[in-house]
């Protein structure tokens, strides 16, 4: 099992659009790009017509909507021909509930059996909270409300009698007498059927995050983690698969121990996790681990090109606008609140049934306070506590601090109270019931993800309006920029920690594409000219603006269509829609405001079909083409010879202006991509910025792939260089030998011309002589003036620099 070498990602979007018979027909272009790996989005059986893969059905099979076995099997063949590797990602967290439910043959059995059932242990659910039931919140109005209706009737599904619900079939315990009254009949089941609205006050079984359609599988177990990761282990082990990838390790009960078994099963297989580092914290060390999926170096590469003195003036802006001063952190606090309170209620009133096992002595009411304000006071994921094992001292620390950060204003939590919750969730208390408080340890920690996630993310990120490129997963919008030297520390921190993690621009979870965020950095640059230009745009905008519209809502979508510009209709009708009921101000998916939400829609649909906008729209982004092409082209070589292995998104080659999901999953053209690679490689010059963001990463691809050892080597170096312009990034890459490739980027593009270009300014780079392999142009070594590598007005705004002799 020594597996490819892991150098550089394409990300794969598998779906029935694009099955893994389509990957094949891609597998010689993206050799030609320079990638080493083909990184697919989940390939295990899930729902029938699934657009992403992370509702799985059945771990036993490769999904028949991609192609089934066969297919991937060809492709993995195709690949290695090729000579590119596999990396999948993996789904360990949950399935899904599928209509009909028998395809979950495992859940199946479940609510046909019960407890009984042999898949019992498969899914988590606290049986005792229905009375031994499993809830099924499915029905479109309280159980008699349909009963007398007549919706719900039995019949016969694959042999074997049901109770059917339109489309929704649910199995009959053994025994069940079909001659019964249906209200009897359903008493005597497994399950309760249930309304949907009572899901997030009354379910039973953990789900991910607040999709109840998704319950929870508990891999802690050892015949668990076996029968759903056979298939994939199986890969692993023939070599038909060289990597995974772990999609929200945050759910899971023990993410440690379910990385140790990973990597005992794999032999040590490359793998990363979809977690998400918040501020300054690092994955633990005992993890069996290459590192994250890259988000942390996101924040860092992006804000390589937002100009810190933008924040001021953008604020001001912001304010001026809504009438007061935004407060991110409140807004966090009072989105967290409603979710802990509201979303994610039955959750609260699970971990309150293991409070009332562990301490009865407690009065429930003053603990599920103190729980409450544990949950929306973390400023993290999660902490990473086994029972049984004392906490990491970081790990105590967060968990005792977080209650005055998250208690109601006025309100005194009683001290012993806090003590004992406190106490319960480090695993050290002295309770009454050990097993509850080991259970505790484990759900209090996996429902810290769903509170932080909906309530940052999926609210506050919605909200916050100063400058909405920076509200990204895993980002920080209060930290506008990052000094060339805070970035360096943080690349020499990868190499020394995590060499081989995964560094990104762009996910299929990101709230805007790579090149939305660096079109939307310029109004950092450049915020008066953003803020005339916003004048206008709003004066020219007013018979569209109705009295339901709210201004923090409308410079929002101001931002998104400067930063997706040319958008149709909709595309941004369907990212407003999203955007507003995320927000939860005026509007939410489960309790739509029409009104507000038609006063939104005729607000967008005059934005991009006025004639005034359109070309007003056009001048800003013809304006700022020069900073947004300098922040395009340098944060995407930037993530490609940084440390770690870098992942290049599907279409992000060429300019990506996508918005969050499922915007962002849009099939993508790759005969556009192969006729543009083809004519590059043909010597023919760059068009346009599409062709100079394709040459830039099919040239970084391929310089890795050449020189894999200074990137991914056990003995790669990092070194910072110091260019003499505050408008220039540089660094190297080589081996202990020394430095074999040098890259050199422009930031601050807008700052740099005001101040009338690089000038005298300049860079040292080791002695010998070099050569750009994006102009072919070639420098000797020692002191060079930056104008000189990347100040040609006629040439690219970076440079990729590699020794005379190495060049690929």
């Amino acid at each position: 099992m020594t597996g490819r070498p892991i150098v550089s990602t394409h990300r794969l979007q598998l779906e029935p659009d694009f099955t893994l018979d389509d990957a094949v027909a891609q597998v010689d272009h993206l050799a030609t790009l320079g990638v080493s790996h083909l990184y697919l989005s989940p390939v295990l059986q899930a729902s029938a017509g699934s657009k992403h893969g992370y509702d799985v059905i059945d771990h036993t099979t490769v999904a028949e909507g991609l192609g089934g076995d066969e297919a991937f099997a060809r492709l993995v063949a195709a690949a290695h021909e090729a000579g590119l590797g596999v990396v999948v990602d993996v789904v360990p967290n949950h399935m899904t509930t599928p209509t009909p439910l028998s395809l979950n043959r495992p859940l199946w059995s479940v609510l046909r059996e019960g407890r009984g059932s042999a898949y019992a242990a498969w899914f988590d659910i606290d049986w005792d909270a229905q009375g031994g039931r499993i809830l099924m919140p499915v029905l479109g109005a309280p159980l008699e409300e349909v009963l007398d209706a007549g919706e719900i009737t039995v019949g016969e599904h694959e042999g074997a009698p049901v109770v059917r619900y339109y489309d929704h079939v649910f199995p009959l315990a053994a025994g069940s007498d079909t001659g019964a009254p249906l209200r009897e009949l359903l008493e005597a089941q497994h399950y309760r059927l249930a309304s949907w609205t009572i899901a997030d006050d009354e379910l039973n079984y953990r789900r991910f995050f607040d999709v109840t359609s998704l319950i929870a599988v508990r891999v802690e177990e050892p015949e668990v983690f076996d029968a759903t990761h056979r298939l994939l282990v199986d890969g692993i082990r023939s070599g038909a698969i060289d990597g995974l990838r772990i999609d929200h390790p945050d759910g899971l009960a023990d993410p440690e121990g379910y990385l140790e078994r990973l990597a005992d099963m794999t032999g040590g297989a490359w793998v990363v996790v979809e977690k998400i580092l918040e501020g300054d914290e690092q994955l633990p060390e005992s993890w069996r681990t290459a590192g994250t999926t890259g988000y942390d170096a996101l924040l860092r590469v992006g804000g390589l090109f937002v100009d810190p003195d933008g924040a001021s003036p953008l604020d001001e802006l912001s304010a001026e606008l809504l009438g007061e001063h935004q407060d991110l952190e409140a807004i966090i606090t009072e989105s967290k609140r409603w979710v802990v309170e509201v979303m994610l209620a039955t959750e609260v009133s699970r971990l309150m049934r293991l409070v009332a096992r562990a301490r009865p002595d407690l009065e429930q009411a003053a603990a599920r306070e103190v729980v409450e304000a544990m949950l929306v006071g973390m400023d993290r994921y999660r902490v990473y506590i086994r029972p049984g094992v004392p906490a990491r001292p970081a790990d105590a620390a967060e968990l005792e601090s977080t209650v005055a950060r998250g208690a109601r204003p006025g309100v005194d939590l009683p001290p012993a109270v806090v003590e004992a919750v406190i106490d319960l969730a480090l695993g050290q208390a002295s309770p009454v019931d050990a097993a509850a408080q080991d259970e505790f340890v484990v759900r209090f920690q996996q429902t810290c993800g769903p509170a932080m996630a909906k309530a940052i993310e999926d609210t506050a990120y919605y909200r916050y309006v100063r400058l909405v490129g920076l509200n990204e997963v895993g980002g920080d919008p209060t930290r506008v920029g990052v000094s060339a030297s805070s970035f360096h520390a943080f690349a020499q921190g990868l190499l020394a920690r995590s060499p081989r993690t995964m560094t990104t621009l762009s996910t299929h979870d990101t709230k805007r594409a790579e090149d939305v965020r660096a079109r939307l950095a310029v109004l950092a640059e450049r915020p008066a000219a953003w803020a005339e230009w916003l004048v206008e745009a709003r004066r020219l905008a007013a018979g569209l603006r109705s009295a339901e519209l709210d201004v923090l809502t409308e410079y929002f979508l101001w931002q998104t269509a400067v930063g997706a510009w040319p958008i149709s209709e909709e595309r941004l009708q369907a990212y407003a829609l999203k955007a507003i009921r995320e927000s939860k101000l005026f509007t939410r998916w489960t309790e739509p405001n029409t009104a507000y939400e038609s006063a939104v829609e005729s607000f967008v649909a005059g934005l991009v079909s006025t004639p005034e906008i359109v070309r007003h729209l056009e001048s800003w982004v013809e304006s700022t083409a020069p900073e947004t092409r300098a922040a395009v082209l340098g944060q995407k070589l930037v993530q490609l010879t940084m440390p770690g292995v870098p992942d290049v998104y599907q279409g992000t080659d060429l300019v990506d202006l996508s918005l969050v999901d499922p915007d962002n999953r849009r099939l993508v053209d790759y005969d556009e991509r192969r006729r543009r690679l083809s004519r590059l490689d043909a010597g023919v010059a760059p068009v346009d910025l599409h062709d100079e963001k394709l040459l830039v990463t099919a040239a970084a691809l391929r310089t890795r792939r050449e020189w894999s050892e200074c990137f991914v080597g056990p003995g790669a170096v990092y070194q910072p260089l110091e260019p003499t312009s505050p408008y220039a990034v540089a660094f190297g890459r080589g081996t202990g030998d020394g430095i074999d490739v040098v890259t050199v980027v422009t930031r601050l593009a807008s700052r740099l011309r005001d101040g009338g270009g690089f000038g005298d300014s300049t860079l040292t780079l080791p002695d010998g002589p070099w050569t750009d392999v994006l102009s072919q142009r070639t420098v000797q070594g020692g002191v060079v003036r930056l104008a000189t590598l990347v100040g040609d007005p006629d040439g690219l705004p970076v440079a990729l620099l590699v020794r005379v002799g190495d060049e690929v």
